[in-house]
């Protein structure tokens, strides 16, 4: 079910605000140079969220995301 879709940024910060709501702990975007996946990770401990976000950040993504009920 890989889907692409072209929207405006404004499009795309409604979007992202309501992708964060349903991910109250862990990675709910990750963007690059004009590329975004939003994504559903959901994390268990403030560690498991920091060693995804770096595994992200090592192939030069921006990760988005919640730190909620942790």
């Amino acid at each position: 079910m890989n889907r692409l879709y072209r929207m405006s940024r404004e499009e795309y910060q409604g979007l992202l605000k309501i992708a964060s709501e349903q991910v109250p702990a862990g990675i709910y975007a990750v963007e690059k140079a004009g590329y975004a996946e939003l994504r559903a990770d959901h994390c268990k401990s403030i560690t498991q969220l920091k060693n995804m976000t770096r595994q992200f950040r090592a192939q030069g993504f921006k990760v988005l995301a919640n730190r909620g009920g942790l």
